[in-house]
């Protein structure tokens, strides 16, 4: 029963961590001008082209500016600009709350579509076949180069792969990028610059999946490649401050096998603060790479976002906010319940 309400509390904490973040993401759009000040931009830029277009028919000028005018209002209307920001955002953050997502004011989803569910549930699958494959893979290989290398403190193999997550901790992810298309799209012919589909896409839906899975490659290699030197390291450090225990010592010292010890008495021991890590970064990833996903031309949910901060689509941003927060409070909650079970030294009482 302690330990039930534990996690309830647990829970409700995590639920306040929600509207903590999404209350902040009001002040800052809001209270600070940002939004009014984007909104505005916005008008303005439409009236601009507007006002460019009709000056072609019109010739009138009082017409012209009567015309303008008219639209001015229809748009002001449309943006909320009418109301004080304190009366906009907060309507939004609520009808979010229920899971109501509401429309995107300028954003379109691939159909045509400006419901915020619809663009968002397109974009999630680009997310998880780029971003989030490529943190799997990662977490697999780094897991095992970690805890290998853990074992070989001083070799040549530990010397290389701290070298190698130094070099791959210091390679910005869109540099790298840059640098793959230049190699491997320009120079060798061998894959695709940017994308996700040929041109023309293939029709057929075993050839059209091939070809997305072809243009994935790059992006996908060169998230792997900057994140899996970090990644292997830290796993490197956890395992290497464990095995340095007494108790540790005291299981070699009784004579059993080293795999036995590595098994039940480091590995068990580290896995709390490794999961934590993959579980908290292959949530993360669902939230895309916005400079990858723009260098490769990958519609994912990072690029989503920095559409909608270009494009000052308030709904969109609050809504994604609050997908990534729910996500990251729902990680956390599995973690608490996780913890239970790799450590039993942990009770809640």
């Amino acid at each position: 029963m302690s330990l039930f309400r534990t996690l309830v509390f647990r829970g409700l904490s995590l639920f306040v961590v929600l509207l903590t973040v999404l209350f902040l993401s009001v002040i800052v759009l809001g209270a600070t001008g940002f939004s009014d000040r984007l909104l505005t931009a916005t008008v303005s830029e439409e009236l601009r082209g507007l006002r460019q277009s009709l000056s072609q028919n019109i010739n009138d000028p009082n017409e012209l500016e009567r015309v303008i005018s008219d639209r001015r209002e229809q748009l002001i209307e449309f943006y909320g600009l009418d109301q004080p920001w304190y009366y906009r955002l907060p309507d939004m953050v609520f009808r979010i709350l229920t899971l109501d997502l509401g429309e995107a004011r300028t954003l379109r989803s691939f159909s045509g579509s400006n419901r915020v569910s619809d663009i968002v549930i397109e974009r999630l699958p680009n997310t998880l076949i780029l971003v989030t494959s490529a943190m799997f893979v990662t977490s697999l290989i780094g897991l095992y180069v970690g805890v290998k290398v853990a074992t070989q403190v001083g070799s040549r193999f530990e010397r290389a792969v701290s070298y190698f997550s130094a070099i791959s901790y210091a390679l910005p992810a869109w540099w790298l990028g840059i640098i793959f298309i230049i190699l491997f799209a320009f120079q060798l012919r061998i894959l695709p610059s940017s994308g996700m589909f040929s041109v023309p896409p293939p029709t057929e839906p075993l050839a059209r999946f091939f070809d997305r899975l072809w243009h994935a490659i790059l992006p996908v290699f060169t998230l792997i490649i900057v994140s899996i030197g970090p990644w292997a390291y830290a796993v490197r450090t956890m395992v290497l401050n464990i095995s340095q225990e007494d108790f540790v010592n005291v299981a070699r010292a009784k004579g059993l096998p080293e795999n036995l010890v590595m098994r039940r008495h480091i590995v068990r021991v580290a896995a709390p603060p490794i999961v934590t890590s993959l579980i908290l970064g292959l949530t993360g990833s669902l939230g895309g790479a916005i400079l990858t996903e723009t260098v490769f031309g990958w519609p994912g949910m990072g690029r989503l976002y920095y559409e909608a901060v270009l494009a000052a689509d308030e709904s969109v941003i609050v809504a994604l906010t609050f997908m990534f927060t729910l996500l990251y409070v729902i990680a956390r909650f599995i973690l608490e319940i996780l913890y239970v079970i790799l450590d039993p030294r942990i009770r809640y009482k």
